[in-house]
């Protein structure tokens, strides 16, 4: 008799005789020889995907990376609040030690007089310039999902950037220039803004800002001197009045649930929180039948 040997993956019909193939699912087992993947490799390839995910953008390298820009930014909100509190009694006694502190325009106004010029513009440059690019790495490393952050934490700088992108792209190098606080910078790594460009506008408009605040604090010399004499005669009061007030901030924004503080050390659970609807909303759920969502 013929030779009637079935290869594998097909079957002989029992009628006709005829070779059929057989399904996918019929296939006989074969053996896997590729090399298991590590669990940990597994981990970090799925704390990856959830990343980008909710942003765009791929996040941090690290978690060391994330922590490394994330730790200083919070350390300078406590250096903030300790020079808007105790060396706001003493500006007069440590200026230095003051704007090195907590570099709002006020505070450099009110120390420029107990200042020469070196120590004046030295200090205050580094210290200006010490958040703003670490502002805008976190703006590179979540892009979208960072404006849709700051969105719900101010909706004055969000949705400006959210309703006028275009705009904002002509506007961003003024803006970088003459008021690159934290919310610009972040909004400037997220528009895509090239690192050469954001550090020749951010640090030469930060030059020109301590000369501008220095210069009126020359013009308003007298009434900035009674402002500081007051503080200097009365500074129990005036250290009390600050930490009450420093105190009153801190516990109004744990009561909304936010904090300077906690946002920063919980940037990317509340990057994914504010991301997930718009990732996670089903085509056929609430909302849907609606182009604007809960946008308007």
């Amino acid at each position: 008799m013929p030779d009637r040997t079935v290869p594998f993956g097909v079957a002989a019909c029992p009628r006709s005789g005829r070779i059929r193939p057989l399904p996918d699912d019929h296939a006989p087992d074969t053996p896997d020889h590729s090399p298991p993947v590590p669990p940990a490799r597994v981990a970090d390839a799925e704390a990856d995907a959830v990343a980008v995910a909710p942003t765009g953008r791929p996040g941090p390298p690290r978690a060391l990376a994330r922590n490394l820009v994330i730790g200083p930014l919070i350390l300078l909100v406590l250096a903030g609040y300790l020079g808007d509190t105790f060396f706001l009694a003493y500006h007069d006694k440590h200026p230095l030690v003051f704007i090195a502190m907590n570099a709002r325009n006020r505070n450099l106004v009110l120390a420029s007089p107990y200042l020469d010029p070196v120590s004046y513009y030295v200090v205050g440059t580094l210290r200006l310039l010490l958040s703003d690019p670490l502002f805008f790495l976190l703006g590179i490393w979540y892009g979208d999902g960072a404006v849709r952050w700051m969105e719900r934490k101010s909706p004055t700088y969000g949705s400006m950037l959210r309703s006028a992108e275009g705009w904002f792209a002509k506007a961003a190098y003024p803006l970088i220039a003459l008021a690159p606080n934290n919310f610009i910078c972040l909004f400037a790594g997220a528009a895509g803004i090239s690192v050469p460009v954001f550090l020749v506008l951010n640090i030469g408009g930060t030059i020109a800002r301590l000369w501008l605040l220095r210069w009126f604090g020359d013009i308003f010399s007298t009434p900035l001197h009674s402002v500081s004499g007051f503080i200097t005669s009365h500074r129990v009061p005036v250290l009390a009045v600050s930490l009450l007030l420093v105190a009153f901030t801190i516990w109004s924004e744990r009561r909304r649930g936010g904090g300077e503080i906690s946002d920063l050390a919980h940037l990317d659970e509340e990057i994914s929180r504010t991301s997930a609807p718009e990732a996670t909303e089903p085509s056929g759920g609430p909302g849907a039948d609606s182009e604007g969502g809960s946008a308007g």
